[in-house]
């Protein structure tokens, strides 16, 4: 049994938290955003997956795209990306 401590990232006064865990890809966070507009940066690059909901990304200078359950998207690392919740999202990052 592992005695790792499962670490816990809160963002945005609370409305965007995640748990991180070792997966069989290597480390990833599983989070929840509530309904909000949110910027993120990131220093490695990361597959973002959505579990629940649907979550409008911005990743460029396209414009918003949906993603639904079981949709993923990829972030260049040293960037940043825009993101909106019409409602409660879960998502799974994993970290390259």
């Amino acid at each position: 049994m592992s005695n790792q401590v499962v670490s816990h990232n809160v963002y945005f006064e609370g409305n965007v938290q995640s748990l991180g865990l070792e997966t069989e890809k290597g480390k990833a966070t599983v989070g929840v955003m509530k309904k909000g507009n949110y910027t993120f940066s990131t220093a490695s690059a990361e597959v973002m997956v959505v579990v629940s909901g649907v979550l409008h990304a911005k990743l460029d200078d396209a414009g918003f795209k949906a993603y639904k359950a079981r949709e993923q998207f990829d972030v260049a690392a040293n960037s940043s990306f825009e993101v909106r919740c019409d409602a409660d999202v879960a998502y799974i990052c994993y970290y390259e």
